[in-house]
């Protein structure tokens, strides 16, 4: 199981947002080069960058990220924003992979093509919900569609990766939600990224349990709750 240090981008800072309120934000760090060297430096398997300006209409804080990606040299992976082909290609010319939600529920057509073009490793479609249901434009937008039901559909077409959050969980330290984890990743094809709710270094074997591909470090990281030398001990 890959283990994935998230670094949130707002103002060039490192931040943490609770639930994905950006009203309720804790500010780890000024320097992101610095905190995205440490994490390769810990054994960190891919660094997942979030541009949170970008995924909100503030901003962009790409300029900083082909900063990070310059001092580093294990995969990266950015999410944020990317909501037209344009800006999903020209991330892809300097990071591994893009991790894409709006875009990916707007816009099927153009998201076929690009897979097409690109290939299934680097795309991750990233389902965020709400205790099951979608959610989109930053967490701020609530769907109708089912969880479960857009995944089997992503992978009819051809999509292997994902980035599974339940956002009432994410930035709460309250533990990894675990049915849905275990339902996503029992689909047939699925490379499931658990996001969310890491609270300390026993909720690591419960994901790896149900057979997630990666998990992502957030919250409990920055607070000295767990480490990635311990969480890669048990992956």
């Amino acid at each position: 199981m890959k283990v994935i240090p998230a670094i949130d981008l707002m103002n060039g800072q490192v931040v943490r947002l609770y639930k994905g309120d950006p009203n309720q934000k804790t500010i780890y760090s000024d320097d992101p080069i610095s905190v995205a060297k440490k994490w390769e430096d810990a054994g960190a398997d891919m660094i997942h960058l979030v541009d949170l300006d970008a995924t909100l209409g503030l901003g962009s804080n790409l300029e900083l990220i082909k900063k990070i990606v310059s001092s580093i040299s294990i995969p990266i992976e950015i999410a944020g924003g990317l909501r037209s082909e344009s800006l999903i290609l020209e991330a892809l010319d300097i990071v591994d992979r893009v991790v894409i939600g709006t875009f990916a529920f707007k816009e099927p057509e153009l998201l076929q093509n690009l897979l097409t073009k690109l290939g299934p490793e680097k795309i991750v479609i990233s389902v965020d919900h709400k205790d099951g249901i979608i959610v989109t434009h930053g967490w701020q937008s609530t769907t109708d569609i089912s969880l479960i039901d857009s995944m089997k559909e992503f992978l009819h077409v051809g999509f292997t990766e994902f980035l599974l959050t339940n956002v009432n969980r994410d930035g709460t330290l309250e533990g990894p939600d675990l049915e849905f984890l275990e339902e996503a990743c029992n689909l047939d094809n699925s490379n499931v990224i658990a996001s969310g709710g890491i609270s300390n270094i026993d909720d690591i074997p419960k994901v790896k349990e149900r057979n997630a591909w990666g998990v992502i470090l957030g919250k409990a990281l920055y607070e000295n709750k767990i480490t990635i030398e311990e969480t890669k001990k048990l992956s």
